[in-house]
């Protein structure tokens, strides 16, 4: 893949998941506004992680950074690939129908490991409810991710950027149509409008979980089939190619059960304080933002372009392509680190405060905004280094990595939540993920040319962080300008939309000046 076209790449990947992020935003903001903090949000957010819990073991944490390397290099070599991609397939089908009903049976238990302050009230038993309706989703999602990486190892990536998209547009429809016809239904209830509507609007996002899944995974199928690669289902058979992919995937699929204990940890964490499960959750789709737009796209383009360049010998291309990779990423999110760390409140104000979500709601969760806007760059320079290590097969380094950050992780928020409450969680995510980095960026000293910085890297990356306190300066200032304007309704989303205006304006003007970029290199790659 050439440099541009790996730009155009990033790109595509980037717009999709930008629009993704952005109808995100457009649920969290209804269930804010709907559910604020109370008992139906946190039980279905509890119930939503556990199927995406799984889905990073099994899909994009384990399964596709060993699936994809090797569909790549069958590929490049010429191999039959579309035999190695349906017999996976198959077998993934199989494993994830039966992972589906044990995990719905043993619900409870599940709900238990994710959020055991939650026995003790109404949130449990909830949770349990919602969490049977909506595991179904991890064999949907799975299968759904196998067949991005066929599209993506192929040069494809639109429908896999584009799906989604469908899932938060079907929690969207859920809840408005559930607004426009149960309030009717709830003066019947008993117990008032806003909580009978709550729980009304929470039963039908979890039945929207499953339902986005199918709708998901039937757009990427069809792109597959059109590019040649039609799945179907037959007897599954175990072949040499599904043995070594199982070797290559166990670790994988060990770090990412490491990863997401990390997750656990959390979410025990701020399942003992009231209300904190929700505010993790919306301060985490705030920072998911640029990790999504800018880290996923790195990494679902990076990876099999890696995993091709060295099948074919070509370390110095592979060089530029990490460079490049990793100076986009930054270039795109150390200003967004900046800008989470010193607007949280009117981003957080903004964006949640209304309905049932209350100015309280909003310091809490603002709070968890600028802590995990210090880790930013972090987690997306992990998006950049891991494809290092998976494109070479490597997948046992990462998994002890990562063993070493969960221990620091369970040290941190455990030892830290009884004398700074529910922020511990969000503390001990930030800092492994400066202690991952380290971790890859020093076991990647031995992978020789192709994970070296260049020369264009170290010149332009000391730029890019002055630009961005160039940029915080600048923002906090008109922070305070706007600070009224942010506070007046029918005002502040205008405002709001000035302030971030202001920002990349600012940044952008200052990268321009003292060579932290070249804005002709976005331009040339937007329009293709």
């Amino acid at each position: 893949m050439k440099p541009i076209r790996l730009m155009s790449g990033f790109f595509t990947v980037g717009i999709w998941t930008l629009l993704s992020r952005v109808m995100g935003f457009a649920r969290d903001i209804l269930i804010a506004g709907y559910l604020g903090t109370g008992v139906a949000a946190q039980a279905f957010i509890i119930a939503f992680s556990l199927p995406n819990l799984f889905r990073r073991f099994f899909a994009e944490g384990a399964f596709n950074m060993a699936f994809v390397p090797m569909f790549s290099k069958k590929l490049e070599g010429g191999e039959d690939a579309r035999a190695f991609a349906q017999d996976a397939f198959v077998a993934m089908t199989l494993i994830l129908s039966v992972f589906t009903v044990v995990g719905i049976i043993f619900m409870p238990w599940l709900v238990t490991a994710m959020a055991s302050g939650f026995r003790e009230d109404a949130r449990f038993d909830l949770a349990v409810e919602y969490g049977r309706i909506a595991f179904p989703y991890i064999m949907f999602i799975s299968l759904t991710a196998l067949l991005s990486g066929v599209l993506n190892a192929t040069g494809r990536f639109v429908a896999a950027a584009a799906a989604p998209v469908i899932l938060n547009v079907v929690f969207i429809i859920a809840m408005l149509v559930t607004a426009l016809l149960g309030r009717d239904m709830s003066d019947s209830l008993g117990m008032g409008i806003d909580r009978a509507l709550g729980l009304q609007i929470g039963d039908s996002l979890a039945l929207a979980v499953p339902l986005g899944g199918i709708l998901q995974m039937g757009i990427v199928w069809w792109a597959a089939s059109r590019a040649g690669f039609t799945m179907t289902l037959r007897m599954p058979r175990w072949t040499p190619e599904l043995k070594k992919l199982a070797m290559i995937a166990a670790p994988a699929a060990l770090a990412g059960g490491v990863v997401q204990i990390n997750l656990l940890v959390g979410r025990q964490v701020a399942s003992f304080f009231d209300g904190a499960v929700a505010w993790l959750s919306y301060a985490d789709r705030l920072y998911q933002l640029p990790l999504g737009v800018v880290g996923i796209a790195i990494g679902v383009v990076l990876l099999p372009d890696l995993s091709r360049r060295l099948r074919a010998g070509d370390a110095a291309g592979g060089r530029d392509a990490f460079n490049r990779a990793a100076e986009l990423s930054l270039a795109l999110t150390v200003p967004a680190a900046v800008a989470l760390l010193v607007i949280p409140v009117p981003l957080t104000s903004v964006l949640f405060q209304r309905g049932a979500f209350t100015p309280e709601d909003t310091m809490a969760t603002a709070l968890a905004v600028a802590v995990y806007g210090l880790g930013l760059p972090a987690f997306v320079l992990q998006k950049s280094l891991q494809p290092l290590f998976f494109a070479r097969e490597d997948t046992r380094r990462p998994f002890i990595y990562a063993l070493v950050a969960m221990v620091l992780n369970l040290v941190i928020a455990l030892g830290l939540a009884p004398y700074v409450g529910f922020i511990a969680a969000a503390l001990g995510t930030t800092a492994v993920g400066w202690i991952m980095v380290a971790q890859l960026w020093i076991g990647s000293r031995n992978m020789g040319a192709a994970a070296t910085w260049d020369d264009r890297f170290r010149a332009r990356i000391w730029r890019i962080v002055l630009s961005s306190v160039g940029m915080g300066v600048v923002l906090f200032g008109a922070a305070v300008v706007l600070g009224p304007f942010l506070a007046t309704e029918g005002l502040r989303y205008l405002a709001l939309a000035v302030l971030i205006t202001i920002g990349i304006v600012s940044y952008f003007g200052i990268g321009q000046m003292i060579g932290a970029f070249r804005l002709q290199d976005f331009r040339r790659a937007l329009r293709r």
